[in-house]
Protein backbone atom coordinates (compact mmCIF):
# COMPACT_ATOMS: atom_id res chain seq x y z
CA UNK A 1 0.00 0.00 0.00
CA UNK A 2 1.50 3.33 -1.09
CA UNK A 3 -0.47 5.48 1.40
CA UNK A 4 -0.04 4.92 5.14
CA UNK A 5 -1.13 7.10 8.03
CA UNK A 6 -1.46 7.22 11.78
CA UNK A 7 -3.22 9.56 14.16
CA UNK A 8 -1.73 11.43 17.15
CA UNK A 9 -3.99 13.09 19.72
CA UNK A 10 -3.22 16.26 21.68
CA UNK A 11 -1.70 16.05 25.17
CA UNK A 12 -2.33 18.07 28.33
CA UNK A 13 0.93 19.54 29.75
CA UNK A 14 0.00 18.34 33.24
CA UNK A 15 -0.30 14.76 31.97
CA UNK A 16 2.93 15.12 30.02
CA UNK A 17 4.89 15.51 33.28
CA UNK A 18 4.19 11.86 34.10
CA UNK A 19 5.35 10.43 30.76
CA UNK A 20 8.37 8.16 30.60
CA UNK A 21 10.71 8.03 27.60
CA UNK A 22 8.73 5.32 25.85
CA UNK A 23 5.48 7.28 26.08
CA UNK A 24 7.10 10.53 24.90
CA UNK A 25 8.57 8.75 21.88
CA UNK A 26 5.23 7.12 21.11
CA UNK A 27 3.29 10.39 21.18
CA UNK A 28 5.75 12.89 19.69
CA UNK A 29 8.50 11.15 17.71
CA UNK A 30 7.96 10.52 13.99
CA UNK A 31 10.63 7.96 13.22
CA UNK A 32 9.59 6.32 9.95
CA UNK A 33 8.38 9.02 7.58
CA UNK A 34 10.47 7.81 4.64
CA UNK A 35 9.78 4.30 3.38
CA UNK A 36 10.57 3.18 -0.17
CA UNK A 37 7.65 3.64 -2.58
CA UNK A 38 5.35 4.86 0.16
CA UNK A 39 3.71 8.02 1.45
CA UNK A 40 3.68 8.02 5.27
CA UNK A 41 1.55 10.58 7.09
CA UNK A 42 0.84 11.48 10.71
CA UNK A 43 -2.44 13.29 11.36
CA UNK A 44 -1.90 15.41 14.45
CA UNK A 45 -4.65 16.92 16.56
CA UNK A 46 -2.48 19.95 17.15
CA UNK A 47 -4.13 22.43 14.80
CA UNK A 48 -5.03 19.41 12.57
CA UNK A 49 -1.45 19.52 11.31
CA UNK A 50 -0.22 16.68 9.10
CA UNK A 51 3.44 15.69 8.84
CA UNK A 52 4.66 13.14 6.33
CA UNK A 53 7.19 11.89 3.85
CA UNK A 54 7.09 10.54 0.31
CA UNK A 55 9.93 8.39 -1.04
CA UNK A 56 9.29 7.42 -4.68
CA UNK A 57 11.92 4.98 -5.94
CA UNK A 58 10.47 2.40 -8.31
CA UNK A 59 7.20 4.17 -9.09
CA UNK A 60 5.28 7.41 -8.90
CA UNK A 61 3.30 8.04 -5.71
CA UNK A 62 -0.10 9.70 -5.83
CA UNK A 63 -1.41 11.52 -2.78
CA UNK A 64 -4.80 10.24 -1.68
CA UNK A 65 -7.27 11.45 0.94
CA UNK A 66 -6.94 9.63 4.26
CA UNK A 67 -9.95 8.68 6.35
CA UNK A 68 -9.64 11.38 9.08
CA UNK A 69 -10.06 14.09 6.44
CA UNK A 70 -13.50 12.86 5.32
CA UNK A 71 -12.73 14.54 2.01
CA UNK A 72 -13.01 13.62 -1.66
CA UNK A 73 -9.34 14.50 -2.19
CA UNK A 74 -6.49 15.39 0.15
CA UNK A 75 -6.33 19.15 -0.45
CA UNK A 76 -10.07 19.73 -0.65
CA UNK A 77 -9.89 21.84 2.53
CA UNK A 78 -6.12 21.98 3.04
CA UNK A 79 -2.87 23.55 1.89
CA UNK A 80 0.51 21.82 1.74
CA UNK A 81 4.21 22.59 1.84
CA UNK A 82 6.85 20.17 0.53
CA UNK A 83 10.63 20.43 0.88
CA UNK A 84 12.90 17.99 -0.94
CA UNK A 85 15.79 16.70 1.20
CA UNK A 86 16.99 14.09 -1.30
CA UNK A 87 17.87 13.76 -4.99
CA UNK A 88 16.09 15.54 -7.81
CA UNK A 89 12.38 14.87 -8.05
CA UNK A 90 9.15 16.11 -9.58
CA UNK A 91 5.77 16.95 -8.12
CA UNK A 92 2.86 16.99 -10.55
CA UNK A 93 -0.06 19.14 -9.44
CA UNK A 94 -3.17 18.76 -11.57
CA UNK A 95 -1.04 17.87 -14.59
CA UNK A 96 1.61 20.59 -14.21
CA UNK A 97 5.12 19.44 -13.27
CA UNK A 98 7.43 21.17 -10.79
CA UNK A 99 11.01 19.91 -10.48
CA UNK A 100 12.50 20.15 -7.01
CA UNK A 101 16.20 19.86 -6.36
CA UNK A 102 17.80 19.40 -2.95
CA UNK A 103 16.51 21.97 -0.40
CA UNK A 104 13.86 23.34 -2.77
CA UNK A 105 10.24 23.77 -1.70
CA UNK A 106 6.78 23.76 -3.23
CA UNK A 107 3.64 25.35 -1.82
CA UNK A 108 0.42 23.65 -3.00
CA UNK A 109 -2.80 25.53 -2.37
CA UNK A 110 -6.25 24.37 -1.36
CA UNK A 111 -8.33 22.82 -4.11
CA UNK A 112 -5.46 21.07 -5.90
CA UNK A 113 -6.92 17.68 -6.74
CA UNK A 114 -4.13 15.46 -8.05
CA UNK A 115 -0.65 15.47 -6.52
CA UNK A 116 1.95 12.94 -7.73
CA UNK A 117 5.53 12.52 -6.48
CA UNK A 118 8.38 10.98 -8.50
CA UNK A 119 12.19 10.76 -8.49
CA UNK A 120 14.49 11.52 -11.41
CA UNK A 121 16.99 8.80 -10.45
CA UNK A 122 15.97 5.75 -8.41
CA UNK A 123 19.56 5.45 -7.19
CA UNK A 124 19.38 8.97 -5.77
CA UNK A 125 15.67 9.29 -4.97
CA UNK A 126 13.92 12.43 -3.86
CA UNK A 127 12.83 12.58 -0.22
CA UNK A 128 9.76 14.81 -0.10
CA UNK A 129 9.06 16.13 3.41
CA UNK A 130 5.38 17.08 3.69
CA UNK A 131 3.54 19.48 6.02
CA UNK A 132 -0.16 20.28 5.64
CA UNK A 133 -2.70 22.43 7.49
CA UNK A 134 -6.37 23.34 7.06
CA UNK A 135 -6.93 26.27 4.69
CA UNK A 136 -9.79 28.72 4.25
CA UNK A 137 -8.75 30.14 0.87
CA UNK A 138 -7.11 29.03 -2.38
CA UNK A 139 -3.64 30.30 -3.20
CA UNK A 140 -1.59 29.38 -6.30
CA UNK A 141 1.07 26.68 -6.43
CA UNK A 142 4.51 28.26 -5.94
CA UNK A 143 8.03 26.88 -6.09
CA UNK A 144 10.49 28.37 -3.61
CA UNK A 145 14.28 27.99 -3.72
CA UNK A 146 16.86 29.11 -1.16
CA UNK A 147 17.49 32.13 -3.38
CA UNK A 148 13.85 33.14 -2.87
CA UNK A 149 13.95 32.69 0.89
CA UNK A 150 13.97 35.46 3.46
CA UNK A 151 17.23 34.87 5.34
CA UNK A 152 17.95 35.74 8.97
CA UNK A 153 21.28 35.05 10.68
CA UNK A 154 21.27 34.61 14.45
CA UNK A 155 23.47 33.42 17.30
CA UNK A 156 27.14 33.58 18.17
CA UNK A 157 30.13 31.26 18.44
CA UNK A 158 30.35 32.03 22.16
CA UNK A 159 26.93 30.42 22.71
CA UNK A 160 27.39 27.72 20.03
CA UNK A 161 24.24 28.70 18.16
CA UNK A 162 25.31 30.46 14.93
CA UNK A 163 22.63 29.63 12.40
CA UNK A 164 21.08 30.75 9.15
CA UNK A 165 17.27 30.72 9.09
CA UNK A 166 15.80 30.37 5.60
CA UNK A 167 12.15 31.40 5.69
CA UNK A 168 10.70 29.67 2.61
CA UNK A 169 6.97 29.06 2.78
CA UNK A 170 6.05 32.17 4.75
CA UNK A 171 3.78 35.10 3.92
CA UNK A 172 6.67 37.43 3.15
CA UNK A 173 7.73 35.03 0.36
CA UNK A 174 4.57 33.24 -0.82
CA UNK A 175 0.89 33.61 0.04
CA UNK A 176 -0.46 30.96 2.43
CA UNK A 177 -3.40 30.65 4.79
CA UNK A 178 -1.67 29.50 7.97
CA UNK A 179 1.08 27.09 6.98
CA UNK A 180 4.62 28.38 7.54
CA UNK A 181 7.82 26.42 6.76
CA UNK A 182 11.52 27.07 6.66
CA UNK A 183 14.96 25.55 7.02
CA UNK A 184 17.62 26.37 9.60
CA UNK A 185 21.25 25.56 8.83
CA UNK A 186 23.74 25.45 11.69
CA UNK A 187 27.21 26.77 11.06
CA UNK A 188 30.25 24.57 11.70
CA UNK A 189 31.04 24.41 15.41
CA UNK A 190 27.52 25.33 16.55
CA UNK A 191 25.18 22.75 18.08
CA UNK A 192 22.09 24.61 19.36
CA UNK A 193 19.28 25.18 16.86
CA UNK A 194 17.04 27.43 18.94
CA UNK A 195 18.63 28.90 22.02
CA UNK A 196 17.27 30.51 24.05
CA UNK A 197 14.18 28.34 23.59
CA UNK A 198 10.66 29.66 23.40
CA UNK A 199 6.99 28.73 23.33
CA UNK A 200 4.12 30.16 21.29
CA UNK A 201 0.69 29.06 22.44
CA UNK A 202 -0.80 30.69 19.34
CA UNK A 203 0.57 27.93 17.12
CA UNK A 204 2.09 24.46 17.12
CA UNK A 205 5.30 23.38 15.41
CA UNK A 206 6.97 20.34 13.88
CA UNK A 207 10.70 19.74 13.43
CA UNK A 208 12.50 17.45 10.98
CA UNK A 209 16.20 16.85 11.55
CA UNK A 210 18.35 15.84 8.57
CA UNK A 211 21.97 15.75 7.40
CA UNK A 212 22.68 14.07 10.76
CA UNK A 213 25.60 11.66 10.26
CA UNK A 214 24.69 7.99 10.70
CA UNK A 215 26.80 7.64 13.85
CA UNK A 216 25.59 10.90 15.42
CA UNK A 217 22.37 12.12 17.07
CA UNK A 218 20.41 15.23 18.00
CA UNK A 219 18.99 15.73 21.48
CA UNK A 220 15.60 17.46 21.20
CA UNK A 221 14.31 19.27 24.27
CA UNK A 222 10.60 19.77 24.92
CA UNK A 223 8.11 20.31 27.73
CA UNK A 224 7.27 23.38 29.79
CA UNK A 225 10.25 25.62 30.65
CA UNK A 226 10.17 24.54 34.29
CA UNK A 227 9.52 20.86 33.49
CA UNK A 228 11.60 19.85 30.46
CA UNK A 229 12.12 16.45 28.85
CA UNK A 230 14.34 15.25 26.01
CA UNK A 231 14.46 12.73 23.18
CA UNK A 232 17.37 11.48 21.07
CA UNK A 233 16.76 11.63 17.30
CA UNK A 234 18.56 10.19 14.31
CA UNK A 235 18.71 11.38 10.71
CA UNK A 236 15.38 12.19 8.98
CA UNK A 237 13.33 11.83 12.15
CA UNK A 238 10.79 14.44 13.23
CA UNK A 239 9.09 15.75 16.35
CA UNK A 240 5.60 17.14 16.98
CA UNK A 241 5.91 20.16 19.26
CA UNK A 242 2.76 21.19 21.20
CA UNK A 243 1.98 24.90 21.58
CA UNK A 244 2.82 24.82 25.31
CA UNK A 245 6.19 23.14 24.76
CA UNK A 246 9.63 24.59 24.26
CA UNK A 247 11.54 23.29 21.26
CA UNK A 248 15.29 23.29 21.09
CA UNK A 249 17.92 20.81 20.04
CA UNK A 250 21.64 20.16 20.32
CA UNK A 251 23.54 17.80 18.04
CA UNK A 252 26.67 15.74 18.45
CA UNK A 253 27.59 16.85 14.92
CA UNK A 254 26.48 19.46 12.40
CA UNK A 255 22.89 19.12 11.10
CA UNK A 256 20.00 20.97 9.46
CA UNK A 257 16.37 21.10 10.50
CA UNK A 258 13.09 22.05 8.88
CA UNK A 259 10.46 23.80 10.96
CA UNK A 260 6.79 23.94 10.09
CA UNK A 261 4.01 25.80 11.91
CA UNK A 262 0.29 26.40 11.90
CA UNK A 263 -2.08 28.20 14.18
CA UNK A 264 -3.58 31.58 14.93
CA UNK A 265 -0.61 33.93 14.53
CA UNK A 266 1.65 34.00 11.46
CA UNK A 267 4.17 36.48 12.88
CA UNK A 268 7.50 34.63 13.03
CA UNK A 269 8.75 36.73 15.96
CA UNK A 270 5.62 36.05 18.04
CA UNK A 271 7.15 33.94 20.81
CA UNK A 272 7.57 33.78 24.56
CA UNK A 273 11.27 33.38 25.23
CA UNK A 274 12.54 31.27 28.13
CA UNK A 275 15.96 32.37 29.35
CA UNK A 276 18.47 29.51 29.67
CA UNK A 277 18.84 30.12 33.40
CA UNK A 278 15.07 29.61 33.84
CA UNK A 279 15.04 26.09 32.41
CA UNK A 280 14.48 23.13 34.71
Amino acid sequence: MAMKYQERFATNPQDFKTYDTERIRKDFLLDSLFEIDSINLVYSHYDRYIVGGALPVGKKLELEAIDPLKAEYFLERREMGVINIGGKGTIEVDGKSYQLDYKEALYIGRGSKKVVYSSEDKNKPAHFYINSAPAHKEYPVSKVTLNDAEVVELGSLETANVRKINKMIVNSVVETCQLQMGMTELQTGSVWNTMPPHTHTRRMEAYLYFEVPDDQVVCHFMGEPAETRHLWLKNKQAILSPPWSIHAGAGTANYIFIWGMAGENLDYTDMDVAAPAELR
